[in-house]
């Protein structure tokens, strides 16, 4: 069976005070500290925190795809 592969996926949740692009760099290099054979994300979900009416932080929930070893 070699030229197969099995993936998984993993879900995180990254956050940035700067914008939603940033918390998926984030999320991303965090993921590549510790995952190997990362081939793709996709961002699930978006959202914010606010505090005193104004935006806190920029949360993205991240599906992580990589192949397994």
């Amino acid at each position: 069976m070699s030229g197969t592969n099995v993936a998984r996926v993993t879900h995180i949740i990254a956050e940035s005070p700067k914008s939603f692009d940033d918390a998926v760099q984030v999320g991303f290099a965090r993921a590549a500290s510790t995952l190997r054979g990362i081939t793709g994300l996709r961002v699930v979900e978006q959202r914010v925190s606010v505090k005193d009416n104004k935006i806190n932080t920029y949360r993205v929930k991240l599906e992580v795809i990589f192949i397994l070893d």
